[in-house]
């Protein structure tokens, strides 16, 4: 038999070494259900003020689509792939509008009452799943490093420090609708560990690393920790950072 969970969760973000915040993060409790939860990432770019309405629009179609969402008749996956399609549209709509070209990632995980999990990302921030220090899965991002990796060109470890890691292949707001990686997780349980980032946090870890983070400390204290560990590596040259840690921890623990 399973045992029960309780679920908790952090957000994190800073500015880094940037001048401009673009990234937004958020995470949402249904205000109807109990139980079903929603973290969306958004890392904005284009122009100063161009990144931050572009993340901006994300969060603001999360909020609309999530208020209208019922987990009991809902498509989770559908609904995700909405928000995705949405954000882009509204976010193409700024660009034409502005002077600036907004484009911005997305990264969002929808969990029902029933412990199934949806998610869906455009762009380069991530979604990592682990059970314990235990790595299970994570979204392979839609940038030009990865396509080296995937072509067998590079590793993984050289496509972190290549001058071109920043290159992305597609994201929201662009002319071209955005490649959407999503995954289903038929059935969270106790010990389970999402986590979704900007590539200002993940740039700076491996695998092995953040897992035994997640593990080791509260969600609370883990977001703190990576983001103090990455501006640490970052020595003066850190990226907008954000990120949100949601644990299953077991009842009684």
């Amino acid at each position: 038999m399973t045992k029960g969970y309780r679920l908790t969760a952090s957000t994190g973000i800073h500015k880094g070494d940037r001048d401009y915040q673009q990234d937004q993060v958020i995470f949402l409790s249904h205000s109807r259900v109990s139980g079903c939860v929603l973290a969306v990432l958004a890392d904005g770019m284009g122009g100063r003020s161009g990144g931050r309405k572009a993340s901006d629009q994300v969060m603001m179609t999360a909020k609309q689509l999530f208020e209208r969402y019922s987990p009991e008749t809902d498509d989770a996956a559908a609904a995700l792939m909405q928000l995705v399609q949405e954000a882009h549209t509204v976010i193409k709509l700024t660009a034409i509008s502005s002077e600036e070209e907004p484009h911005s990632t997305v990264a969002a995980f929808l969990i029902n009452p029933g412990g199934d999990c949806y998610w869906a990302h455009a762009g380069d921030s991530r979604i990592y799943h682990y059970h314990g220090s235990k790595f299970i899965k994570r979204t392979m991002d839609h940038s030009y490093v990865q396509t080296l990796v995937d072509r067998g060109e590079i590793t993984e470890e050289q496509a972190s420090v290549h001058p071109q890691s920043n290159i992305l292949m597609g994201c929201l707001g662009t002319e071209s609708d955005p490649p959407v990686g999503t995954h289903f997780i038929p059935k969270l349980r106790a010990g389970d560990i999402l986590m979704a980032c900007s590539d200002g946090v993940w740039h700076y870890f491996n695998t092995a690393e953040i897992g035994s983070v997640l593990s080791n400390l509260s969600a609370r204290e883990a977001s703190e920790f990576l983001i103090e560990k990455a501006r640490s590596r970052g020595h003066g040259s850190g990226d907008n950072l954000s990120l949100v840690v949601v644990k299953l921890e077991p009842l009684g623990s």
